[in-house]
């Protein structure tokens, strides 16, 4: 069988396991530069305003090269080679961005190591993404590729938290050891990209203007719309759990726990939105996820100290509908990919990657200072504080929620029809 015609046609399950792998060191470098590096560099004397500028300035770049390099992959249209060029980039920056000399843990160091970590990441998630839409023109198949994509990516978030301490006896020391794993998965990973087909990319869809007609294109601005407000739901109460645990609950030592029960729950629960889509609609089963989400979070923001069984079907429940997040927006942006001549694949995910890091930083740029504003103080015994806290963490991300769900009904119609043509397909 041909690789185009594999492409069109089912997707075996080794290819699809292939196709997945690469999911797991993807977001196993994602999670240190967000949770490790800041305390790393400081206990190598950097400071934290130095810190904090660096990872500022390294996640404008991050978030600003995604749409060029969508739209570069699409001209080019070889998105396993795109993949492999990313490897030395990940590996070495990585390497380089854990192992910091102690005399060197300067800013510069610093910021160059994330740079090229960056571009790497960047480089290899959009082209892997995109090669996902192009993977099968079945709908439902479609869901299953991105649901096995992000069950790997789960694992991978749970492993890259947990490892550090198995690893060393300080954070330095397993971050160090943990860095050469990552390597060892990642050419693991690649090199399972072999068997996994490739169907042709029109370079027509990649002339000058392709970044332009995707964003622009009227159901791709439905579409995005709603999966930047639920995305912003979803990343507040993500950057805000630490707190809470500590502060409201007054159980920090589990929140490491949490953490794990969330994201196995996340994975755990990916089949189940793979059959409701199938079953129910795509869209449908999306908005029973927020619908889920929102239940939750109202839940959550009842709860105080000592409640500890409670948030732990919290997060089971969250990590539960956090799958209908992960797995069904990009399956829907893979059918409008489909169905729009505007541009390619890339220049899509481009832009879809873009807003998916917007949010993280829109969540941590406006939930922290309104924290503040409100008055609350971590590590204090504030009883006013903590209602701001627990109103801010489960609250705000409700109501954007129940924003996104009402947007998401509002816009069925014309978003509908992506999923409608692509069954028909």
């Amino acid at each position: 069988m041909s690789e185009t015609r594999a492409a069109l046609g089912d997707v075996p399950l080794p290819v699809l396991g292939a196709y997945g792998l690469l999911g797991m060191p993807l977001a196993f470098v994602a999670l240190p530069i967000y949770v490790h590096v800041p305390k790393l560099y400081a206990d190598f004397g950097l400071s934290l305003s130095a810190i904090g500028a660096v990872l500022l300035l390294a996640r404008i770049w991050d978030a600003l090269i995604d749409p060029l390099i969508g739209l570069w992959g699409d001209r080019w249209g070889r998105r396993r080679a795109a993949i492999f060029a990313a490897v030395p980039l990940l590996s070495l920056g990585l390497l380089g961005l854990l192992h910091p000399p102690a005399g060197d843990a300067s800013a510069a160091r610093l910021l160059g190591m994330l740079l090229i970590v960056y571009l790497g990441y960047s480089l290899a998630t959009v082209n892997h993404h995109a090669w996902g839409a192009e993977l099968s023109s079945h709908t439902h198949l479609r869901t299953r590729i991105t649901a096995t994509r992000e069950a790997f990516a789960l694992f991978g978030v749970v492993l890259a938290a947990a490892l550090p301490g198995v690893l060393g006896a300080s954070l330095a020391d397993g971050l160090a050891q943990m860095s050469w794993l990552f390597v060892g998965l990642l050419l693991v990973a690649a090199a399972a990209l072999w068997i996994v087909p490739q169907a042709p990319v029109s370079t027509a869809r990649a002339l000058p203007g392709a970044l332009y007609r995707a964003l622009f294109s009227r159901r791709f601005q439905r579409l995005l719309a709603v999966f930047a407000l639920s995305g912003i739901a979803a990343a507040i109460p993500a950057s805000l759990v630490l707190f809470f645990v500590a502060d409201v609950l007054q159980a920090e030592q589990h929140s490491g726990a949490y953490l794990a029960l969330y994201f196995v729950a996340g994975a755990a629960g990916l089949p189940l939105w793979v059959w409701l889509a199938r079953r129910l609609g795509k869209l449908f089963a999306w908005g029973i996820g927020m619908a889920l989400s929102i239940v939750v979070f109202v839940w959550a923001g009842t709860l105080g100290a000592g409640d500890l069984i409670p948030f732990a079907v919290i997060c089971a429940l969250s990590g539960l509908a956090l799958g209908a997040d992960l797995a069904l927006p990009p399956s829907v942006l893979a059918d409008l990919i489909e169905r729009d001549a505007g541009a390619g694949a890339g220049s899509y995910f481009g832009w879809w990657n873009f807003v998916a890091k917007l949010n993280l930083a829109l969540a941590a740029g406006l939930s922290l200072p309104l924290l503040a504003w409100l008055g609350y103080v971590p590590g204090s015994t504030d009883e006013q504080g903590h209602m701001a806290l627990a109103w801010v963490y489960a609250g705000v991300p409700a109501l954007l929620k129940c924003l996104a769900l009402a947007l998401l009904w509002r816009q069925r119609a014309a978003i509908e029809s992506i999923e409608t043509e692509g069954v028909r397909a």
